[in-house]
Order: C-alpha cells, then sequence, then structure tokens
C-alpha cells in the first residue's frame, strides 16, 4: 500500500471495481446525507443490500428521507463506523484524506468506490444514460426529463439531485431502456479529482449553461469549461447533444461534438425557440417553435425563463425519443416541481415562505427575478446564505451586489463555517450589503440566523413572499419561521 507522510494509511489504493462473485452484501456510504449518496443508498436498499451510512451534517430532507427508508445514519465520522466490516464502502465527494473514516477504511484495506463509480456499477449497466449538466438548472430539468419519460410509459430509471414532487423521491431503478442522471461537474472524490460526469457514460446529454463556479475546485473559467468539453467529446455518434444556444459559450464548444447538435432558448438563431411567454392564473403559458414553423403551445406550473427555458430543452430531446406531444403537454402540465426550487413551504398570516437551493448569484439573480415576476404585486422579501464553497469566497463579491435587483428588502447573514476559508479569500456578507445600499437597494446584515429570524418575525407583513436561498440547512430557518408566524 502507498503510505502518505502525514499517515501511513491516508493514500488509498485505486477503487476496487471488481468484487467476490456475491458481490457485496453490506455496503457503507460515507457522506450518506448529500442528495445523489442518500439516493443511492435507497436504490441499493431496494436491491436488497444492507445499507448502513456517516455523516457530519444530517439535516431535512436528506435525514428524514433516509429515515422513511429505516436506512441507519451514523453521526459524524469515525474509524468504528467500519466495525463490523462492510463489504464495500462507498466514499462520498465531501470526504478528504485525512477523514477519520477514511483513513480506518485505508488501514483495513476494504474494497471501495466513489459515488459516480458505484452509480455506473449498480444502475447505469446495460442502460442508456442520459445526462443532464450545467452549472444551473440541473435538477429541474433532470425531474422534468424523468416526468416525461415516465408520461410517455418508459419506465426510466433516475437518479436526481433533489426529490421531484411528482415521484416522491429521487431515485428509481426502472424496467426501461433509459436512466436519467444529474450530471455534476464537480470533482468525483479526494482520490479522483475529474468531474462527476465523466463517469457516466452519456448517451444523450442536456447542458443548460457553463459559467465558472466550484472555486475551490476549479482555477477560471476555461478550467470549468475544459472539464465539459470533455463530456461533449464522449456522447457516441448515435446519441444526442441538446444545448442552451443562448449561452455564447455553449455555441463554441458543442462545434467540437461527434455527435447530432439542437440548440435550444429564446433566440430566433435556436433550432428549438420558447415565444410569447404569459402568466394565466397559476400556469406559464408559451408557443415551442422549431425552427420557423410553430409546434405547439405549453402550459405549465413553472415559472421564470429559467425554467422555460430547462423545459424547452426536455421537450427538445422528447420529440427525439418520437414522443408525441400530447404526451409532452400533458407531461408538462401536471409536472410538479422539485423539493427546494422555487418550493411553496407554507403561508401563514398571509405571508408566502418560499425555499430554493440558490447559491451561485446569477441563480440568485434569475431565482428573484422569476418569484418577483410572478408575485408582481407583492413585496418580495429576499433572504441569502453565502453557504457553497464558492459562494463563502470573495471571488463573486462584486457579482452578488447585482443578483438582488428584483427583491424589496434584502437580508444577509454571516457566512457559515468561516473558520475553513483563508482570510483573504472570505466572502464579506457587511460588504455585500453596503454595496446593495449603494445601488438604493434596502437591505441589511446579519450576524447570525438567530438574529436574522428575529427581524424576519418583526418585519413580516401580510402580503409578503418571503424567499430563502440556501445550498443547505439554514438553520430550519423555513419551518422556524412559518412556526413563528403561526403563534397567536
Amino acid at each position: 500500500m502507498v503510505q502518505s507522510s502525514e499517515h501511513p494509511h491516508q493514500a488509498l489504493l485505486q477503487p476496487s471495481l471488481n468484487f467476490a462473485p456475491q458481490g457485496p452484501r453490506h455496503i457503507h456510504l460515507m457522506g450518506i446525507c448529500g442528495t445523489g449518496m442518500a439516493s443511492l443508498a435507497g436504490m441499493l436498499r431496494d436491491q436488497g443490500y444492507k445499507v448502513t451510512g456517516s455523516d457530519r451534517n444530517i439535516y431535512p430532507p436528506m435525514s428524514l428521507f433516509l429515515e422513511s427508508l429505516e436506512i441507519p445514519v451514523l453521526k459524524d465520522y469515525a474509524p468504528q463506523n467500519l466495525h463490523p466490516k462492510p463489504d464495500l464502502v462507498i466514499v462520498g465527494n465531501v470526504i478528504t484524506k485525512k477523514n477519520p473514516e477514511a483513513i480506518e477504511l485505508g488501514r483495513l484495506n476494504l474494497p471501495y468506490l466513489s459515488f459516480p463509480q458505484a452509480l455506473g456499477r449498480f444502475a447505469l449497466k446495460g442502460k442508456k444514460s442520459i445526462v443532464i449538466s450545467g452549472t444551473h438548472g440541473k435538477t429541474t430539468t433532470s425531474a422534468l426529463t424523468a416526468w416525461i419519460l415516465e408520461e410517455a410509459g418508459m419506465d426510466p430509471g433516475f437518479m436526481i439531485g433533489g426529490i421531484p414532487v411528482n415521484f416522491g423521491k429521487n431515485f428509481k431503478m426502472g424496467q426501461g431502456p433509459f436512466f436519467v442522471v444529474e450530471g455534476d461537474e464537480y470533482d468525483t472524490a479526494f482520490f479522483d479529482k475529474g468531474p462527476k460526469f465523466l463517469h457516466y457514460n452519456p448517451w444523450a446529454t442536456i447542458l443548460t449553461s457553463i459559467e465558472f463556479d466550484h472555486a475551490d475546485i476549479y482555477r477560471d473559467l476555461d478550467h470549468v469549461t475544459d472539464s465539459f468539453r470533455k463530456l461533449i467529446r464522449i456522447i457516441p455518434g448515435e446519441g444526442l447533444l441538446v444545448a442552451n444556444g443562448d449561452s455564447e459559450i455553449l455555441k463554441r464548444e458543442i462545434r467540437g461534438a461527434g455527435c447530432p447538435t439542437q440548440t435550444y432558448g429564446f433566440s430566433e438563431t435556436n433550432l428549438w425557440r420558447a415565444a410569447a411567454l404569459m402568466f394565466e392564473g397559476d400556469f406559464t403559458r408559451f408557443t415551442v417553435f422549431k425552427g420557423q414553423r410553430e409546434e405547439t403551445s405549453i402550459t405549465t406550473t413553472l415559472y421564470g425563463r429559467h425554467n422555460i427555458s430547462n423545459l424547452l430543452a426536455v421537450l427538445a430531446l422528447g420529440r427525439f425519443l418520437k414522443i408525441p406531444w400530447a404526451i409532452l403537454k400533458e407531461a408538462a402540465r401536471t409536472f410538479q416541481g422539485v423539493k427546494r426550487r422555487q418550493e411553496a413551504v407554507g403561508e401563514r398570516r398571509g405571508v408566502l415562505v418560499l425555499d430554493d437551493f440558490a447559491h451561485h448569484p446569477t441563480a440568485v439573480r434569475k431565482t428573484t427575478e422569476a418569484v418577483k415576476a410572478r408575485y408582481r404585486a407583492r413585496r418580495l422579501v429576499a433572504v441569502f446564505e453565502p453557504r457553497s464553497n464558492s459562494s463563502r469566497r470573495n471571488i463573486f463579491q462584486e457579482e452578488y451586489s447585482r443578483s438582488f435587483d428584483a427583491g424589496d428588502l434584502i437580508m444577509i447573514p454571516e457566512p457559515p463555517l468561516m473558520d475553513k476559508i483563508p482570510v483573504e479569500e472570505r466572502f464579506s456578507s457587511p460588504q455585500l450589503v453596503y454595496n446593495l445600499r449603494k445601488r438604493g437597494l434596502e437591505a441589511r446584515f446579519f450576524e447570525n440566523t438567530d438574529l436574522l429570524l428575529e427581524a424576519l418575525i418583526k418585519e413580516a407583513r401580510q402580503g409578503d413572499v418571503i424567499l430563502i436561498m440556501s445550498n443547505g440547512g439554514f438553520d430550519n430557518l423555513h419551518k422556524r419561521l412559518l412556526e413563528a408566524l403561526s403563534a397567536p
């Protein structure tokens, strides 16, 4: 075994792709509460394996999801979590080589795989993989794709980084030929720094966008683009690439594809185009064009140009798969969204509380614009927690100041876990609030979530829409706010 100077078991052997003939019986997942890892755990349990897991950050909805599946989750990481020894360990990308459980894994010399490798072995084998990728919109687009295939009677398998309301879970094996997987550009594991989506053997791919993100692993936009370029090049000639033609970067990069390509968006230069968007009650209606020909009109509960763009991409894929328009229209109409994506979690005293996963400045801007357009007559209170590895860094400090223009009141807390970020790279919430005020916006800074909640309770008034954005648990702010608003 290769050894590390820091610890004799910190450098592990190559992942184990072969197992004994009978295969693993007990599988342990390190970092099980990640959305992908939790869904993989459920999938493995459905296949009859004994499944256990461990994690440091255990919070809803994934903690409740695992509890409903009766999968035991050990709090925090420790060597004893691997005793008795499991037959296989799946290592999430939150695990570092210094993690005590990873060190014990090396000491015991147990078989192990990364999450993408495990997904390939236990779910994608023998399927046509439909990979949904891009900086933004992956989860909603993946959920839409799975739902359209389901409505078409194709019984798809899927693995999605959020919980589609139509399915009530974010995984399904399916008996049909297709498997929909959310293709993340984040690194695979501490022993494999390549992007996850390169493990998914794409037959068809939807590519929504390319922007700089994940500043903890990517140097710059060119570095990010290079990863997507590799994805584009591995799509087979008989497959398909559906790409957002409103993106200049994507229009350039798809020229290197070795498969057929179709573009979509709002520009008339795209093959597929959405036009004539309008709200009708709780629905959005728009017209679909292919080239210059009007194809059909679509009605959906989704709102915001970014979501209509995502839906258009899936409709293009659906037509490639020869799904009739009647089925596509009905699937679009009955799609109920994804938890934590512009999700209405409750309304109390006339105050509507929305939950959204937005964390990149572009996603924050598009989400606030969409919500304001949907609830134009109501005051929009935008609450944002800078929690992701990129948003806690000052790489996007200036860009965030242009992300909240649609908000009537913006509330920003001190980011969590700042001790993990080098001092010179740290994001500043007070600086963001100063920059927002300088641009004429009403913005406030709070030293912690408790003070923010106190102010929210005091400030909330009938008719408000409170949009809470975070890619983490945000100290259960949504539930605490709704409970406070419900109190007599």
